[in-house]
């Protein structure tokens, strides 16, 4: 099909439709000339800037079914194309409603009224809107039913019609304009009766005075047997009926008139308020009683501004229908931007010319009586028709069925086309029809939630629903042409040139700012279900990879991230663990250690990055299918376990070189990990386990002299998987040195996952025998409560050789750190409280000059060490480099004594404990001292269940303040 008969033709035949023809008199009466043409170019520069949009998005690249679903799925990415999808499915199955409920209004009030199943006759407020309404819901399920048969059983006569009831609007609107041509000279008879400036339902009487001559003598006539009760001089009427006169209105005085000028502004009115000619004189009482009210025409609902919005924007509305037949045009990229602008164009015209039109011919009563009940009975806009007002009638009630057939034509294949993109599983079943590709579940869902607005039987309500999710799904087409526009992808090339990102954004925030003028609880309504169904496409939908810009969002947003995170370390308040876990693969390729990974998830309370790392020996080239599979293998449990990270696998000539690649390598600029998490080596004493150890050893050396923190797992088979749930029980911390806070983060972080959440966080700290453990608790305790941690607290006394494992010496005194604090330019006051927060922090270890403790400075920023109450008040223990730890292969004999003391401590207290804690000693500085090392770790932890052996990377990690 060419421009005209695929895309200009169908964008007319959807965008002129039910709202023209049933409220748009209403609406230049209610808001006035001024307020509803402002209505009429805020809808209508919406649906432009959007066509604009939606043309750049159809000419870059071919467009198959699914029209909008479509571009916006492949411009935004499955989520918010199948969120946006479905808003645009209800929208255009909410429209059938709106038009099938069109049908019925003009059938019962205008062409056959005598057909109402609950009749209205004596009826009067809520009783006759409530019969009305069953009506409508009665007669709106028949023909709902018989449509969707019709839709079922021949579609393709649905679409050879659609060029007759488009003709049947074009002919409607000519004879309109062809009416108010002839107003001009000849205005047309159509009398209105008022008594008072109230106008009165034309039902029920046939001359428009109280009484008339006749036989020279005065009757009185229907209308006075209306409000009196009799027919006689002398009756008893109605008090408001005596009081004012009867006049007679001419409901279209013509262009000629003047009457604009009474119309230009608007006139908002309460639910039950009489409808009122400006200008006329009325003798009323404001506190007398209201009689008779079922007499006067008036307003069935409460108007203000914003609902007028909310009613009119369906009638933009169809500027689609190109784009959806883009399979079906001959050149779809010059067709869609040509046909839908123009149609656009010319739909606005019209609307803005009727505006006027209306406005200066018909006056503002009859304007404002929705259904006609002054003009008998007539359709409003039919009173202004030449050569009858049955041409409009007719050619209305033609154009809403049509409409509704093309509603529940469209609706059923957009779903389809979502469901047979898989995206949102529990819709798979709607991607089947009829042998011939038919959407038969489709449209019988579709039908189903038609029924709903049925239901709800008014025009008026259902108008803003349907208002919402078209509002919606041309917000985010503006959104996707103006994001692919400023992203710039190769790929973003449309034909059509005349769009601009700042013309999207426009559109984007009218349409957000019309939803929430139409109505802002609809408004919520609608966005809640969009992301309910983002988030479920987010979280169980199917992915797929359409190269959509979300996925370029992503990218630009990652990469001004990192370039932030090059401006400087983190603060400590931001502080997280960016993990390496560093895992070996067997020969299958399979994780040797799953639990490792499992610990990994338990520590990720605290996010933060989570590489996984494996290294494979060999040639890239040779052993490229080893490293894929190993990839996989590792991205697979990565998935079992919930670790939400990153799969890095490298290939050396041997395993230590790859080991130490990981390390260095690792991570991207800024974002790079800051504590490596590897097991202790099983067998280590065997000797054809020997390279384990000493590789072991070179990472704990390699993370010691990257300032990285390193946490050493022992035993990890015995760690719970993410399933178990420990209902007791302790984490304990033997905080044996001052590791930057290290074993105080990681048991936090622990209990923040459900396997570890109900144990309870046990905290000891070594004393020598001569030290006040009293008063050392009670800093403790002090110092837990300024960081906001819960824990037990229990002080160990111990002979001071009995952990000169830990021991360090002394770099730095008190007069060092005053010069720095001065060179800090820091006051006297700061300085006070730096010292004290020190000492405050300072509380783990003996304070025998002999035994500091161990960390690593960095320049201006020092690690807190240990504190005490007896003579070395005057010195703060010092902040040293690693590099001076004592030697732990001197005096072998008696350190291998000194662990065996400390441990039978440690399991006296902690053997029942879930998980110990405990700081593990600096790497030895000669070689021949490693396995050494290694036995002192042994007898260490001998008789522990689980050990997570911690070394702080040379920082504090966690702090007191805010």
């Amino acid at each position: 099909m060419g421009t005209v008969m695929g895309v200009y033709l169908p964008c007319m035949q959807n965008i002129l439709g039910v709202i023209l023809f049933l409220r748009m008199t209403w609406l230049v009466g209610i808001g006035g000339v001024l307020g509803t043409f402002t209505i009429v170019f805020m809808c209508c520069s919406t649906t432009m800037l959007t066509a604009i949009s939606m043309s750049a998005i159809a000419t870059n690249g071919v467009v198959p079914a699914g029209g909008s679903y479509y571009m916006i799925s492949r411009s935004l990415g499955p989520e918010f194309g199948g969120a946006v999808g479905i808003c645009f499915y209800l929208g255009t199955t909410f429209a059938g409603a709106m038009y099938i409920l069109g049908c019925i209004e003009i059938l019962l009030i205008y062409i056959v009224p005598a057909a109402a199943i609950f009749k209205l006759e004596g009826l009067e407020g809520p009783e006759a809107e409530a019969a009305l309404l069953n009506n409508m819901r009665v007669y709106g399920t028949i023909v709902l039913t018989l449509m969707s048969i019709v839709v079922f059983v021949g579609v393709k006569y649905v679409n050879k019609l659609a060029l007759v009831f488009l003709a049947c609007v074009i002919l409607s609107i000519l004879a309109v304009y062809a009416g108010v041509i002839k107003s001009s000279f000849d205005p047309p008879d159509f009398p209105v009766c008022a008594l008072g400036n109230r106008i009165l339902v034309s039902k029920g009487f046939d001359v428009c005075a109280k009484t008339i001559e006749r036989d020279n003598g005065t009757v009185t006539t229907k209308l006075w047997k209306m409000f009196c009760d009799s027919e006689f001089l002398n009756a008893t009427c109605d008090e408001y009926f005596i009081n004012n006169n009867i006049s007679q209105i001419q409901g279209i005085p013509g262009i000629r008139s003047g009457i604009l000028a009474e119309n230009l502004f608007g006139y908002f009115m309460e639910k039950g308020d009489f409808i009122e000619k400006r200008g006329l004189m009325s003798a009323s009482y404001p506190d007398a009683p209201v009689t008779n009210a079922n007499r006067y025409v008036l307003a069935d609902i409460t108007t203000f501004f914003t609902l007028l919005v909310g009613i009119y924007f369906p009638s933009v509305t169809g500027i689609m229908a190109g784009s959806n037949r883009s399979g079906d045009l001959q050149d779809a990229q010059k067709s869609i931007p040509v046909g839908t602008i123009l149609a656009i164009l010319t739909t606005s015209t019209i609307y803005m010319t009727c505006v006027v039109l209306f406005g200066a011919c018909v006056d503002g009563v009859v304007l404002r009586d929705k259904f006609g009940e002054g003009v008998n009975g007539n359709l409003v806009i039919g009173t202004l028709a030449w050569p009858s007002p049955w041409v409009i009638v007719i050619g209305s009630f033609f154009s809403t069925c049509g409409a509704g057939l093309q509603s529940l034509t469209g609706a059923p294949r957009l779903l389809q086309a979502i469901a047979r993109d898989g995206i949102i599983p529990f819709l798979r079943i709607f991607g089947h029809g009829k042998a011939n590709g038919e959407p038969t579940w489709a449209l019988l869902l579709t039908a189903s939630i038609c029924e709903i607005g049925i239901i709800i039987a008014s025009l008026d309500s259902v108008a803003p629903i349907l208002s919402m999710f078209f509002l919606m799904c041309y917000m985010f087409v503006n959104l996707a042409c103006a994001l692919q526009t400023l992203l710039r992808t190769p790929n973003w090339r449309p034909r059509f040139k005349f769009y601009h990102w700042a013309l999207s954004f426009l559109g984007m925030s009218l349409c957000l700012s019309l939803m929430f003028i139409c109505s802002w609880y609809y408004a919520i309504v609608a966005m809640v279900i969009a992301g309910c169904i983002y988030k479920y496409i987010e979280f169980c939908g199917a992915e797929k990879e359409w190269g959509d810009g979300i996925r370029g969002i992503s990218l630009s947003a990652a990469r001004y991230a990192l370039m932030r995170l090059e401006e400087g370390p983190p603060h400590t308040k931001n502080w997280r663990p960016q993990i390496l876990v560093l895992v070996s693969l067997d020969a299958e390729q399979n994780v040797e250690q799953p639990r490792l990974l499992s610990l990994t998830s338990q520590l990720k309370a605290g996010k933060g990055l989570t590489i996984v790392g494996t290294s494979v020996e060999g040639t890239y080239l040779n052993n490229h299918p080893q490293v894929q599979k190993a990839e996989q293998s590792v991205r697979k449990l990565m998935e079992t376990e919930k670790v939400k990270g990153f799969c890095q696998v490298v290939i050396s000539s041997n395993l230590r070189d790859a080991t130490s690649h990981l390390i260095q390598a690792g991570g991207l600029g800024g974002l790079r990990h800051n504590t490596v998490l590897v097991s202790w080596p099983r067998n280590w004493k065997l000797p054809e386990e020997n390279h384990r150890w000493r590789n072991f050893i070179e990472i704990v050396r390699e993370t010691t002299a990257g300032h990285l923190a390193l946490i050493v797992p022992k035993n990890i088979s015995a760690y719970p998987s993410n399933g178990e749930r420990f209902t007791e029980g302790h984490i304990d911390v033997w905080w044996i040195v001052h590791d930057g806070g290290m074993l105080m983060l990681l048991p936090f972080l622990l209990r923040q996952h459900k396997v570890w959440r109900k144990c309870k966080m046990r905290i000891f700290t070594v004393a020598q025998m001569d030290d006040n453990s009293i008063q050392m608790k009670k800093d403790l305790l002090t110092f837990l409560y300024h960081l906001r941690l819960d824990a037990e607290v229990e002080v160990v006394e111990m002979v001071n050789s009995d952990i000169s494992a830990y021991t360090y010496e002394k770099t730095l005194v008190m007069e060092q750190r005053s010069q720095i604090l001065k060179e800090m330019h820091l006051t006297k006051n700061e300085r006070e409280r730096e010292v004290h927060s020190e000492k405050i922090a300072q509380l783990s270890l003996p304070t025998s000059p002999t035994v500091p403790t161990p960390s690593a400075t960095t320049p201006g920023e020092e690690v807190q060490m240990t504190w005490s109450d007896d003579g070395e008040k005057g010195k703060i223990p010092p902040v040293v480099n690693p590099e001076n730890i004592k030697d732990i292969n001197q005096f072998n004999v008696r350190r291998m004594h000194h662990a065996q003391k400390l441990n039978e401590v440690i399991v006296k207290k902690s053997q029942e404990a879930k998980l110990v804690l405990l700081n593990m000693p600096g790497p030895p500085k000669n070689r021949t001292g490693e396995e050494n090392y290694m036995e002192f770790m042994e007898v260490l932890t001998e008789g522990l269940n689980r050990v997570l052996l911690v070394r702080g990377g040379g920082r504090e990690v966690i702090t007191i303040y805010s």
